[in-house]
């Protein structure tokens, strides 16, 4: 093989694993196959593989850990961190208007879910679903919001869309580090609330497993304008 040639397959081999962080194939923080696997599910050569992972990890998409192994880094869920961010936190009314975006971005990434979401996309849904409810009956409340942030990745990651899952990623992550979020949040103002947001996320998955998009629309952005009214506008506690 000529220099040409593996350059060629260097650059192949990094541009479908850019594709596979973009489209949540391999979510921020988490391991990448073995080089032998993903050498396999290429078909080129382990070095071809390891040069394809030097260079995204020269662009901060990597991240290698001495005995193991490489992981995704989480700069694509941050594109929009300070200063902009910080600038968010130090004005109200800007924070408002990130909650109405993100009633509208939520919103479509429901929708997307309910078209297109797999059957691993469902399963996964359903299985958040279930242990919110079991959170909720034991009244772990900081399980609960843990929870209920990772069942609103989940469906985002199941919209299928690399731009909705990155904007997701995006606003979710400055809200947490620039608005202090409250892990407990909304649950803890009245119990009566608590009931009434498990009662929100199970509409949600059911018509997203349904796969009924225009009602996993609705119930989405019914949920984020209940948080928006019950904080006061007060996104600090989403």
């Amino acid at each position: 093989m000529n220099g040409n040639q593996h350059r060629g397959r260097v650059e192949g081999v990094m541009r479908q694993l850019e594709m596979a962080l973009l489209n949540g194939t391999y979510p921020a923080n988490t391991r990448l196959p073995a080089e032998r696997e993903l050498a396999q599910r290429y078909d080129v050569s382990r070095n071809t593989v390891r040069e394809a992972l030097q260079r995204l990890a020269a662009r901060g998409l990597v991240r290698s850990r001495p005995g193991a192994g490489v992981y995704v880094s989480d700069q694509l869920r941050t594109g929009m961190s300070s200063p902009w961010g910080q600038l968010v936190a130090d004005h109200p009314a800007v924070r408002e208007d990130i909650l109405e975006f993100r009633r509208v971005l939520e919103g479509a990434t429901a929708y997307f879910a309910a078209l297109r979401g797999n059957d691993q996309d469902i399963e996964r849904i359903r299985a958040l679903m279930a242990e919110l409810d079991r959170a909720r009956q034991e009244d772990d409340k900081s399980a609960e919001s843990d929870t209920d942030a990772q069942l609103h990745d989940a469906i985002a990651l199941a919209s299928h869309n690399s731009m909705f899952l990155h904007l997701h990623g995006s606003i979710m992550s400055m809200l947490r580090e620039h608005i202090t979020l409250n892990v407990v949040g909304l649950r803890e103002l009245e119990e009566g609330m608590s009931a009434q947001l498990l009662m929100q996320h199970r509409t949600i998955c059911d018509a997203i497993c349904a796969r009924r998009p225009e009602e996993a629309r609705t119930a989405m952005q019914a949920h984020i304008d209940y948080v928006r009214a019950n904080l006061a506008y007060d996104p600090a506690r989403t």
